[in-house]
């Protein structure tokens, strides 16, 4: 049985930095680590399973687990759906040993850091606003109204990158990925990489 407790992750990025590439390529390559599964009132799509991608609930049972203070943090999203992230799963994975990852916007960490939840908490930085744009042109999935809209919320989002515990610079990926494991798994991070975040940062936010 395993008697070490996990850990759990926050991990925020702009849109395009390239968070989800990261945190897929984490998942698939190690052990004892998972991304959180999200609770929201929204119907499952074609395909989609209760407990492995969501879990389903009803606005009523959403709105009786808030009024408990049943979750770490949730939000009301698209079409007015409500989305959150029970306390009692985060929990029990972290009981069972398991980290998880909890990839979420910087208004739901901020929720997690105000309530004091142990957490470590990463925020992935793009080495520039014009790298930004060209990873989100390159995706091809957005209307140039629709990236100028995400590069306009990239630029608030970057200014809460300082509330975090890490800055992860994702120039080369692989380089990202190091970092990101290092952080995860040892609490380490080269005080050299720390540096150089926080002058792009700087350049960023300038």
């Amino acid at each position: 049985m395993n008697n070490q407790k996990g850990k759990l992750i926050v991990i925020s990025a702009p849109s395009g930095a390239g968070k989800s590439s990261l945190i897929k390529s984490i998942i698939d390559s190690n052990e004892n680590i998972e991304l959180s599964i999200s609770a929201t009132t929204r119907e499952p799509r074609h395909g989609e399973e209760n407990g492995k991608d969501y879990f389903f609930i009803s606005d009523e049972e959403f709105d009786s687990l808030k009024l408990k203070n049943e979750f770490v943090e949730h939000a009301t999203v698209h079409y007015h759906h409500q989305y959150g992230t029970l306390r009692s799963y985060i929990n029990e994975r972290i009981e069972k040993g398991i980290n998880i990852i909890l990839d979420i916007d910087v208004q739901g960490f901020m929720q997690i850091k105000d309530a004091g939840i142990d957490s470590t908490s990463i925020f992935i930085i793009p080495p520039s606003i014009k790298e930004l744009q060209n990873r989100l042109n390159t995706r091809g999935l957005d209307s140039n109204d629709v990236i100028q809209r995400r590069l306009e919320n990239a630029k608030n989002e970057l200014t809460y990158a300082k509330d975090f515990d890490y800055r992860v610079l994702n120039d080369a990926f692989e380089d990202a990925l190091n970092n990101l494991l290092s952080i995860i798994y040892n609490n380490d991070y080269a005080e050299s990489e720390n540096e150089k975040s926080a002058k792009i940062l700087q350049n960023l936010l300038s």
